[in-house]
């Protein structure tokens, strides 16, 4: 069956080919002198129209031109196409066969070079289907001696100690939701991913349709944290139904990237990872991987990588510890005068969450934390809707010394 089709699409590409070569030669000639003496009678009537004073001479003439022009092209058009029949037909069919056969010859002998015949279809879905599953990756990894849990070190002894307390306490409370949920994080904090992706599905199954998008958004994450970075199927599923929930959520709108570009959909992947660039915040921490791997992509694209995020106006951690080093007088007058060009700033125009984050840093080492307290309380209600930009402010808070 393939080969039928082929065939046909060689012969179809060939015909198109050879066409002005095979073509009937004195079609073009036969149009043209029809087209011609119906100018020319076109003419005569004019010249009958003028005699009997339907027309004046000045419409006379205009026809006539307009009628001339009309004559003039059909003549260019006709040379035109009647430059193959003026070759010999002993040459044009020479011709014609020696392009057939190079063509068919050529594209033939390149596919069986090159080309598979044998190779069955690989429909899309049977592609996806023969990825590795998470199981098979993790085997894998386990077979070529990468270990994704490494042996507990200094403190982490201790942790591990916990958890098989933790592990025997739940063996007898399988429906103890927030005692797996310690056991999923304590686990993470290890590195044992691969059990931790194990009890965080067990916990999404207490939960049922109650489980949130981080819920299945965290799963996705251990799998591909236990996977060493590929996300498998069952990855990809679980960052489907957490986007499903939540289509906004930042940290597994970048893992659905990372499955679009591990899939080779790299279109897809850049335009995703570039809206996440752009939605920042900068400090983020899918920020610094995205741009770590949107170079290669732009590359792969022919694009330009989006450019790094330029620091908002205000006083930064750095220069508040540059201001250290002069007097104290000074000191007090730059860290003030940024501030209060920031604070002015964010009151007139408002600005990112970064930018208050900021400010209310800057305000805490000033010793003005009832002011600080204000900020706070005014960028956690113009961000309450941001659960990301929120976090960046609460921090911020608890950096100035702020009490909830």
């Amino acid at each position: 069956m393939p080969w039928i089709a082929f065939a046909a699409l060689t012969g179809a590409t060939l015909l198109w080919i050879l066409w002005p070569l095979i073509r009937p030669g004195g079609q073009a000639a036969r149009r043209a002198a029809h087209d011609r003496q119906i100018y020319r009678d076109q003419l005569a009537e004019i010249d009958r129209d003028l005699a009997r004073g339907v027309l004046d001479a000045a419409e006379a003439e205009a026809a006539r031109a307009e009628v001339a022009r009309r004559l003039l092209a059909a003549d260019a058009s006709a040379a035109r196409e009647s430059g193959p029949a003026a070759t010999p037909p002993r040459l044009r069919s020479f011709a014609a066969g020696l392009v057939a056969v190079a063509v068919a010859g050529g594209t033939t002998g390149l596919y069986l070079w090159r080309g598979a015949p044998t190779l069955p279809d690989a429909p899309l879905a049977e592609r996806r289907a023969a990825r590795p599953t998470q199981a098979e990756h993790e085997a894998r990894l386990a077979e070529a001696g990468i270990d994704p849990a490494p042996p507990a070190r200094g403190e982490d002894v201790r942790l591990a100690e916990l958890v098989g307390q933790l592990r025997e306490v739940l063996a007898g409370r399988p429906q103890d939701i927030r005692g797996h949920r310690l056991l999923v994080g304590a686990l993470a904090r290890l590195g044992h991913y691969a059990e931790a992706h194990r009890v965080q599905a067990h916990v999404l199954e207490l939960l049922g349709d109650s489980a949130t998008a981080e819920d299945h958004a965290d799963h996705a994450e251990l799998m591909i944290l236990a996977a060493r970075g590929y996300v498998s199927p069952e990855a990809e599923a679980a960052l489907a139904r957490a986007l499903e929930r939540d289509p906004a959520l930042k940290p597994a709108r970048y893992y659905a990237g990372l499955a679009l570009a591990q899939q080779g959909r790299a279109e897809e992947a850049f335009s995703l990872w570039s809206a996440l660039l752009a939605e920042g915040p900068e400090d983020a921490p899918w920020i610094a991987p995205i741009r770590e791997q949107i170079g290669a992509l732009a590359a792969a694209l022919g694009r330009t990588p989006p450019p790094p995020a330029t620091p908002g106006p205000g006083p930064s951690a750095e220069d508040v510890a540059a201001a250290a080093q002069m007097s104290p007088e000074a000191r007090q007058e730059m860290i003030r005068g940024m501030v209060e060009g920031l604070a002015e700033r964010l009151s007139r125009e408002g600005g990112p969450a970064a930018d208050w984050a900021r400010l209310i840093r800057a305000l805490g080492v000033l010793g003005e934390r009832e002011r600080a307290g204000k900020v706070w309380a005014e960028a956690r209600t113009a961000f309450a809707d941001r659960p990301d930009d929120l976090a960046l402010l609460r921090a911020a808070a608890d950096a100035a010394g702020l009490a909830e």
